[in-house]
């Protein structure tokens, strides 16, 4: 096994080493020089199939499906390519019609999970090409794939899954860019722009990381709570559910990832002062759908404040509006709308692994779950 470095469980060591991995898993596939991805000799699909796809496939499970679901904002909005995105346990019950100008892309750390490699096989089989996104070289999913983009995360011992998400992420934005550039969707002093961004991502995360101490005292006060509620607009919405599924597999308190504009829909009645609630509010002031969820958000906010709810708000650097509303704020730092996703989920994985710290559980083994899920 590798040695925890001083710390006193991998998943710590994990999460502290995303900046690391994103950089590892970005930099070497992007060319400033001429501003451009570089990822055909990953793909292996030649750019006269990529420029006639009419939809892309992504398929996975657990947090993989979440950065997918992050991923499918990416595809449409760089590539302008319609995506589905399933479980990979119910990809063949529903008789998927998909086919030649498609692509599936799998997605599973381990490169084994038994539900990814079916719904990949059953893709092949109906004519679709495949790309896997995995951290393990040579792994089942990637021998048998069009194309492999392997994430640089390093080995993932904890169970719950931390670098490997991040860096799933990343090659999602780095796919979606490359589809761009080939389709011409992206040129220029644009695509520039975002891989410059992209680039920026891993400092932004190791500034993050100093909010370790206040998601320790954060996990203090809410430990002993039984109930959670994360709740995010758009591509928030996805990070949302991964908060809740990593503290649900490390603490074993009930937590429930929800879209937030969906709450007056039922789960509202849940909302009263025993009922901690994580708002992600984050705001691209560029973009002017972004400022309208912002604004969505923070009404949310007051309506559960009324309701006596504490809430836990995730909000960018230099907002003064969140944290009038919310109990407490952890900044995040600036980024664009598609990219902020990356960020905003190391201070969640920072607070559940703390809260199951204070409960005194097994935090890298929880109970009843493996790594790799072959059946």
């Amino acid at each position: 096994m590798v040695d925890k470095n001083g710390y006193p469980h991998y998943m710590l060591k994990e999460i502290f080493e995303q900046p690391r991995a994103l950089e590892d898993t970005i930099t070497p596939r992007i060319s400033l020089a001429d501003g451009r991805v570089r990822l055909a000799g990953e793909v292996r699909i030649r750019e006269e199939e990529l420029r006639g796809l009419r939809r892309v496939n992504i398929v996975a499970s657990g947090t993989s499906r979440h950065a997918g679901m992050v991923g499918q904002y990416m595809f449409q909005e760089l590539a302008h390519l319609p995506v589905d995105v399933d479980y990979a346990s119910e990809f063949e019950n529903r008789n998927p019609l998909i086919g030649r100008s498609e692509v599936t892309i799998v997605i599973t750390q381990s490169g084994e999970t038994a539900d990814t490699t079916g719904a990949q096989r059953e893709a092949k089989a109906k004519g679709s090409r495949t790309i896997a996104i995995s951290n393990v070289v040579g792994s089942t999913i990637a021998r048998e794939a069009d194309g492999v983009v392997y994430t640089h995360a390093g080995p993932e011992i904890s169970i719950a899954s931390t670098k490997a998400f991040t860096a799933q992420m990343a090659v999602l934005f780095l796919l979606a860019a490359y589809l761009a550039q080939v389709r011409e969707e992206l040129v220029g002093e644009e695509l520039r722009h975002w891989l410059q961004e992209l680039l920026a991502l891993p400092q932004k995360a190791a500034a993050l990381l100093r909010c370790s101490d206040q998601c320790r005292r954060l996990a203090g006060e809410f430990f002993q709570s039984e109930d959670f509620l994360f709740l995010g607009r758009a591509i928030h919405y996805p990070i949302a559910m991964d908060g809740a599924l990593k503290l649900k597999e490390v603490s074993y308190i009930h937590a429930e990832g929800y879209p937030a504009g969906e709450t007056k829909h039922g789960p509202n009645a849940l909302v009263d002062e025993r009922l901690p609630v994580v708002m992600i509010a984050t705001c691209d002031r560029s973009d002017a759908g972004s400022k309208l969820r912002y604004e969505k958000s923070l009404a949310n906010i007051r309506g559960f404040k009324e309701q006596s709810a504490r809430v836990i708000a995730l909000a960018t650097e230099g907002d003064a509006e969140v944290p009038r509303l919310a109990d407490h704020t952890i900044f995040i730092p600036v980024a664009p709308e598609l990219l902020s996703p990356i960020l905003e989920i190391i201070p969640l994985q920072l607070f559940a692994y703390y809260v199951a710290v204070a409960r005194g559980l097994d935090v890298d083994r929880p109970r009843n779950l493996v790594k790799s899920v072959r059946d």
